[in-house]
C-alpha cells in the first residue's frame, strides 16, 4: 500500500466523512506573482485527498491574472476587493473550507509542501487533532539570529508561559487542525496575528499540538518578506489579551 492510500483511509478512533476532501490547504495571496504559482503546482502534486483554498487579499502585481488561469477543479479562488490583512484572508478561506483537516501554506516559497503528507499523518491517525511544523526541531534548517528569529523566540516563549504548553516555534506558518477544532470559534484578527490568536484559542479548548520538524527557508525583506516589528507587538498583545478573554 502506498503511502497516500493509507493516508486516504479514516483512522479507527475516528472515522472520516468521504463526502469530503481529507485535506484543505489554506493559502492567503497578497502579491506574489513571481511564486505563487509554483507554490500552488508543489501543493497539488502532494499524494493526498486536498483542495486548495485560495483568498486573494487585493493583489495588484498580476497575481490575480495567474490564478484565473488555474483551471483544476480542486483549486478554488476566491478574491477580496481591498487588502484587508492575512487574517481575514485566513477568516474567509476557513469559512469556504470543505477538508476534514485544515492547512495554512503561505504563498512564497519558505515551506516545503510536501511535508503535509507526515504532518497530518498523527490526525489521520487518531493521534491528536493539531499539529504545528517546527521550524526549530530540523538543525538542518538555517535559522540565524535575526529580528524575525527574536520575535519568533518570544512569541513562543510567552505562549509557553501563559498558556502551560511547551511550543517550539509558535509563529510557523505550519499550522494543521481538524476541523472539530475550531467549529464555533470566533476569529477576530485581520493581519499577522491569525498565528497567536488560533494558537491561544486551541490551547484554551484544551487541545494537545503536536509538533514536528519541517524544513525552512526564510525569504527577506527584498525577496518580499511582509511581516515586521509592529506585527510582534500586536502577537504579544493577542496573547495576552486571549490569556483573560472567553
Amino acid at each position: 500500500m502506498s503511502v497516500s492510500d493509507e493516508l486516504r483511509r479514516p483512522p479507527v478512533s475516528a472515522p472520516r466523512d468521504t463526502a469530503r476532501p481529507l485535506l484543505s490547504v489554506l493559502i492567503p495571496v497578497f502579491n506574489e506573482r513571481a511564486t505563487v504559482r509554483e507554490v500552488i503546482d508543489r501543493v497539488l502534486n502532494v499524494p493526498l485527498d486536498l483542495e486548495v483554498v485560495i483568498v486573494d487579499d487585493g493583489s495588484t502585481d498580476g497575481t490575480r491574472d495567474i490564478l484565473a488561469a488555474i483551471e483544476d477543479p480542486r483549486v478554488h479562488v476566491h478574491l477580496h476587493e481591498r487588502n484587508q490583512g492575512k487574517g481575514m484572508a485566513m477568516r474567509t478561506a476557513i469559512e469556504h473550507a470543505q477538508g476534514e483537516v485544515m492547512a495554512v501554506q503561505d504563498a512564497d516559497l519558505e515551506y516545503r509542501p510536501e511535508e503535509f503528507v507526515d504532518l497530518i499523518k498523527p490526525i489521520v491517525d487518531g493521534k491528536t487533532k493539531v499539529v504545528f511544523g517546527s521550524r526549530c526541531l530540523n538543525p538542518d534548517n538555517n535559522m540565524k539570529f535575526d529580528r524575525f528569529r527574536f520575535g519568533s523566540l518570544v512569541l513562543t516563549k510567552l505562549t509557553n508561559v501563559l498558556y502551560g504548553s511547551k511550543l517550539t516555534d509558535e509563529p510557523t506558518c505550519y499550522k494543521l487542525f481538524h476541523r472539530d477544532t475550531i467549529e464555533g470559534m470566533k476569529l477576530d484578527c485581520t493581519g499577522f496575528e491569525f498565528c497567536p490568536e488560533i494558537t491561544a484559542k486551541l490551547l484554551k479548548r484544551g487541545y494537545d499540538i503536536v509538533e514536528l520538524p519541517i524544513s525552512y527557508r526564510g525569504r527577506t525583506v527584498a525577496e518580499g518578506k511582509k511581516i515586521n516589528w509592529k506585527d510582534g507587538v500586536i502577537g504579544i498583545w493577542t496573547l495576552l489579551k486571549y490569556r483573560v478573554r472567553n
